[in-house]
């Protein structure tokens, strides 16, 4: 019987590690479940002999802890659990490709502080999962329905550790640059935010032949994404003024967003890189229906750019599953968020940062121009961005004087503005994004939404 229980958010099943639904006793559970779902649904393995799942995680504290439970789970049920360590998600999924598995699990909280944790699940192709198979976990978590269900003997499962899994991952995305280029000349900042690009990324960059500097890149299970990485890009913007580097990169704890800085030390971030690549894919031939898929968040400067090059953009909801399912249904290649999560589905299955770095760095080498010029096709109207930490998420219906503030702005944008409203999948704030041609109107209206907000649900 389904249940009202809800632990899926957007992007998996997170919150506080140790804490309902982040902890052991659940992990375990939803190994069970998940062992439970992809053993039923494929009878026959995809690899040789038994079923199997691959589990990766993160550099958090929180994840030995995780990953013990969720493996103790699934071997519960009969099926092989492949260990693959301290790896980005994209390599997770890349992994369970690669070694034939029929799912994967990744366990962490992405840009979230490391007293978080969170656990995402792949299919055996490397797609996150659709709703509906999140729905039969999550039911199979509460109801009970599989306890009666216990292999015993020589049917329990096994767990293996994969050594070569970084040198896998590092092969794989290395095939998403030319093979006949290199970055030979190129000074490159990294900063790896104490998170589970901190050895992929560089090795990746220096393998092309690149000049790396790296930061952040001594994880110790508590400083994953704090005061550093993409969450914090002024720290790799500085390192670069400061080195003279010609391109710095930033990732999240697990790597499936980057966000870029020019030689100036300026912000490169998800809505230039897709004007940059789209940019180059049209002229190239290379974009799909000659249609870029953003989210509702990103800069209305980036649909003049594609519309006046001959293409257009198509906007999601926020999250790069919503991307990749408008991707998936419309069989286009290149997507993304302005928070730096993009997919190049000719190459990736998931949101990978290196990969998506890597398309900037080969149309750096391709054209002989320096990060700075070519961040310049995309004209941008100023946009603020406001998170408001909240206490709870009520329905904004409830706030008939916030909508009617919202509307007042909308009403003084007109055509060449928006307001966008909405509370966030993956963590207790309220999001608040508008975009006008004067700066002063969308700021003084950016601090009068954002008050009354925080007078009312604040935490």
């Amino acid at each position: 019987m389904a249940t009202d229980k809800k632990i899926f958010g957007t992007d998996g099943v997170r919150g506080v590690a140790n804490i309902e639904p982040v902890t052991a006793e659940t992990a375990l559970k939803l190994g069970r479940a998940a062992a439970h779902v992809f053993k039923t649904r494929t009878p026959l393995p995809r690899g040789h002999g038994r079923h199997k799942i691959v589990v990766g995680k993160d550099t958090r504290l929180s994840g030995y802890m995780l990953e013990n439970a969720i493996t103790a789970g699934i071997l519960s049920m009969g099926v092989d659990v492949l260990l693959i360590g301290p790896l980005p998600t994209p390599g997770v999924a890349y992994i369970t490709r690669s070694l034939r598995a029929d799912a994967g699990i990744v366990l962490t909280a992405s840009h979230n502080p490391y007293e978080d944790n969170g656990i995402k699940f792949f299919h055996g192709d490397g797609y996150k999962l659709d709703d509906a198979i999140e729905a039969e976990i999550e039911d199979l978590v509460f109801s009970g329905a599989i306890e009666h269900l216990r292999p015993t003997a020589e049917e329990i499962g096994k767990a293996f550790r994969i050594d070569d899994a970084l040198g896998r991952y590092v092969e794989y995305a290395k095939a998403a640059f030319p093979k006949g280029m290199t970055l030979e000349g190129l000074r490159v900042v990294v900063d790896a935010g104490h998170g589970a690009t901190y050895k992929s990324t560089p090795c990746v960059l220096r393998e092309l032949g690149a000049r790396v500097t790296v930061l952040n890149n001594t994880p110790d299970g508590t400083n994953i994404n704090k005061d550093c990485g993409s969450m914090f890009p002024e720290v790799v913007c500085r390192a670069v003024r400061e080195a003279g580097a010609d391109v710095g990169l930033a990732h999240d704890g697990d790597g499936d967003r980057v966000l870029l800085c020019d030689e100036t030390g300026t912000l490169v971030d998800g809505d230039d890189v897709l004007a940059i690549a789209a940019l180059d894919w049209l002229k190239r031939g290379a974009l799909k229906k000659n249609t870029l898929v953003a989210t509702v968040m990103s800069n209305l400067g980036l649909d003049h750019l594609i519309r006046q090059h001959g293409g257009q953009v198509v906007r999601t909801a926020v999250g790069d599953r919503y991307v990749l399912e408008r991707m998936l249904a419309d069989d286009l290649n290149v997507g993304g968020e302005q928070s730096g999560h993009m997919i190049f589905r000719d190459f990736a299955t998931t949101g990978d940062g290196i990969v998506s770095a890597l398309q900037v760095l080969r149309i750096m080498m391709d054209t002989g121009q320096p990060l700075s010029e070519l961040r310049k096709v995309c004209v941008k109207f100023p946009q603020i961005v406001v998170n408001i930490r909240v206490k709870a998420k009520p329905a904004w219906e409830t706030m008939p004087d916030v909508l009617a503030l919202v509307r007042e702005a909308e009403q003084q944008l007109g055509d060449k503005g928006r307001v966008f409203l909405r509370y966030s999948g993956t963590e207790p704030k309220a999001r608040l994004l508008i975009e006008g041609h004067d700066p002063a109107t969308i700021q003084s209206y950016a601090d009068q939404i954002a008050g009354l907000i925080r007078a009312k649900i604040g935490a």
